[in-house]
């Protein structure tokens, strides 16, 4: 038996392949380990950030591939087809971080009756939250179109609420508006949303391409719409905060001369844009930083407690999730050329704002 695998060269990530690797017999699977038939996982703009920083941030370490190659991870649905643990019975249903392939072994460890972990040796150096699953087996809320939202848009929603909260916990560092890049992006309009209902009275001005500027009106969530072309029409009588979603580095360059002194938070929470601006270049106004969730979540575990997190963020999901229809066209794409199209039309910025992809390589 073997599995597909869809990898991509780890130096120019224009390069792609697929390739078939051996899975051992049910009875060489070691002790508590599952074998697990991967169903269909969602594919955004948020993986080619986890491509374009996995040396950074260890995102290749979580599932192998040849020299050179890296698998991209995604978040998805998969089927236990054989299981070596007591507590996991053939057919459970997993949500959470899988390979772009069609199956995936893990070493199950903390199993509950809601999930657990996959305790391999190559996972262990990232954040607990990518070594996680849950078990959503005959939980209508990961059914049907309700589990594709999940998949599309939880993970992204949740960088989106904790960058709210780290915001909202520093008072918004002085600012009176908050800026987006990219603010057709899933995890843009996901904080923009966060921001415009429930914290009053800091204005959200979304910067985005003249194509997709009436997108961005539609949503309902952005006070102003500027295109990047248009930024220097922002006004700076006031001091304001930028959320940098995309990684451009002459947008930031100039909304940082623009603004100077007045700008004073710089976050970067994306990385999709690829081009050759020098980082290291010195700015005015605050100093561009990395936005890194699990710090957030981590200090948020310590001050909110058990089940703290959860309680939050699952209220602000619930407030979400109406909207969701009426912002996304979900299509389904299945085998090796859709993967590879839905895959490059990404990394390109070929695909239109409302769209989003569920993908599958199994057949």
């Amino acid at each position: 038996m073997t599995a597909k695998q869809f990898i991509v060269a780890r130096d120019n990530l224009q390069q792609s392949r697929f390739v078939d690797v051996a899975i051992p017999e049910t009875r060489e699977l070691l002790t508590d380990s599952l074998l697990i038939k991967v169903d269909r996982f969602a594919f955004t703009a948020n993986n080619i950030t986890y491509a374009m920083l996995g040396d950074q941030l260890k995102y290749w370490s979580l599932f192998p591939a040849p020299n050179g190659f890296g698998n991209i991870p995604v978040w998805g649905f998969g089927d236990v087809i054989a299981s070596r643990h007591p507590d996991i019975p053939n057919g459970e249903r997993l949500f959470g971080y899988f390979p772009m392939a069609t199956h995936l072994i893990i070493e199950a460890a903390d199993v509950s009756k809601r999930g657990l972990r996959d305790a391999a040796a190559h996972r262990q150096g990232v954040s607990p939250v990518y070594n996680a699953y849950t078990r959503v087996g005959g939980d209508a809320a990961f059914a049907g179109r309700a589990g594709d939202y999940q998949a599309l848009l939880r993970p992204l929603f949740m960088l989106s609420f904790l960058v709210d909260d780290f915001l909202a916990e520093n008072a918004f560092f002085g600012a009176r508006s908050v800026m987006l890049s990219s603010a057709s992006s899933k995890t843009a309009f996901g904080l923009a949303h966060l921001l415009h209902t429930q914290r009053k009275p800091i204005r959200v001005i979304g910067l985005t391409s003249r194509a997709n500027a009436d997108y961005v009106r539609s949503l309902g969530c952005y006070d102003d719409v500027v295109a990047y072309d248009e930024v220097s029409s922002l006004a700076t009588d006031h001091p304001a905060a930028y959320v940098d979603m995309a990684g451009n580095g002459e947008l930031r360059a100039h909304l940082h001369r623009h603004f100077g002194d007045r700008l004073v938070y710089s976050g970067r929470v994306g990385l999709t844009h690829q081009d050759a601006t020098d980082d290291n270049a010195p700015l005015p106004g605050a100093k561009p930083t990395w936005f890194f969730a699990p710090d957030q979540i981590r200090k948020r575990a310590r001050e909110w407690g058990p089940g703290g997190i959860d309680t939050r963020f699952g209220a602000a999901w619930a407030n979400l999730t109406p909207m969701l229809e009426r912002w996304i066209n979900l299509a389904d794409g299945r085998g090796e050329a859709a993967v590879q199209q839905i895959y490059l039309d990404t990394l390109n910025g070929r695909v239109k704002p409302d769209q989003a992809h569920m993908l599958s390589l199994a057949e």
